[in-house]
């Protein structure tokens, strides 16, 4: 990964955590909440940034730091398939 890469997907981690601190205790973020948090742009370009906020909230469950939800319950990121949601740890 690019240093570019590396710098978007430590952004992307950054604006979960605030995202989820800004919000409730038990309230949850989509991916697409951080990559909008994140992109610059006025269009959809955020779009490109989903699988990058994904990976990022995967990095995020690996720490400990949050919790990845489908159907409103805790699964392993490794066997979630479709839309996700990302609520803090706890």
């Amino acid at each position: 990964m690019t240093e570019a890469g590396r710098q978007a997907e430590q952004r992307l981690e950054r604006a979960i955590l605030e995202l989820l601190e800004r919000r409730g205790p038990s309230a949850s973020i989509c991916p697409s909440d951080a990559a909008r948090a994140v992109y610059t742009g006025d269009d959809d370009g955020w779009r490109a940034l989903m699988e990058p906020a994904r990976r990022a909230a995967r990095r995020l469950f690996t720490s400990g730091e949050v919790e990845i939800t489908q159907g409103g319950r805790p699964v392993d990121p490794a066997d979630a398939r479709g839309p996700i949601r990302i609520r803090r740890a706890g």
